[in-house]
């Protein structure tokens, strides 16, 4: 008979027949884990369609109930998700079939803009060009020429430009956000406890009951009344956690400039993932 020592299994055991027990609660759901926990996984698949071959990314979540794939706009790449009790086989086969889809998708998207000199960056919906100022003192301001053109100026060696730029990037999305966010939370009268700026691909912006917001950084790469809209958005949702029909009424209430923002987003939403890639 096998025994288990109480002090390292401390669920409830109930024998049934030999070689058989359940257990209770949350230690039933930490053994199921055990079971479907497979050995060292490939993080990523080769799928081949014509004469391109795809790297797909394999992530395995506990809540999937199948195989589904996406493109991230980032990464320029596709992601498998498998459900727990998911197999490598059936998950090559799964992106096998959908070659075409994967290489559609990977070919529309828009072609990438590093952060190099010379690259025009819309910071808040208007072009500004790189400009490496390596002998200038300083990290990274915007100017105005003479000429109208406007500019990004980004001091220091060359190889800390693209991190630089980054950052600014974030501290600008960051301000703007606060102003809106702090706006909005007046206005509605509720409060914001908290707010990330990240990089998110699926989103752009989320809200938890708890009162903290999360943006992507890009959108300072938007027209200002679209950014101030997902402002408007996730504060709404300190309101109405949720997209009912009332939520949506607050969101246009407080923001009169609603449907024009989601129609920029649901146009160029998408060209905003290429900046700060590479091929």
């Amino acid at each position: 008979m096998i025994c288990f020592c109480a002090e390292r299994f401390p669920w409830r055991r109930i024998w049934q027949n030999p070689g058989e027990f359940l257990m209770s609660g949350s230690a039933d759901m930490a053994f199921r884990a055990l079971l479907y926990r497979r050995p060292t996984e490939p993080q990523t698949l080769a799928v081949k369609f014509g004469s391109q071959i795809f790297a797909i990314r394999l992530r395995r979540h506990r809540r999937a109930r199948r195989y589904t794939l996406r493109i991230h706009p980032s990464d320029r790449e596709a992601i498998l998700t498998m459900p727990p009790r998911g197999t490598l086989a059936d998950a090559k086969d799964f992106a096998q079939r959908h070659g075409a889809w994967i290489a559609a998708r990977l070919g529309r998207l828009p072609k990438a803009a590093p952060f190099h000199p010379g690259t025009l960056v819309p910071l808040r919906g208007t072009d500004h060009k790189i400009v490496h100022r390596a002998a200038t003192r300083g990290t990274v301001w915007t100017e105005i020429r003479d000429s109208g053109e406007r500019i990004i100026c980004v001091a220091g060696e060359h190889e800390h430009i693209d991190r630089r730029v980054h950052d600014f990037l974030k501290r600008e999305a960051r301000k703007d956000l606060q102003k809106a966010a702090g706006h909005y939370a007046l206005e509605l009268g509720v409060k914001v406890k908290r707010i990330s700026i990240r990089d998110q691909s699926s989103r752009w912006g989320s809200c938890t009951s708890a009162g903290s917001l999360s943006f992507s950084w890009r959108l300072i790469l938007s027209p200002p009344y679209v950014l101030d809209y997902l402002a408007a958005h996730e504060v709404g949702h300190l309101v109405e956690m949720n997209h009912s029909a009332r939520f949506w009424k607050v969101v246009a209430k407080a923001c009169p400039h609603t449907e024009r923002a989601k129609s920029w987003l649901d146009t160029h939403g998408n060209d905003l993932h290429r900046y700060g890639i590479t091929d």
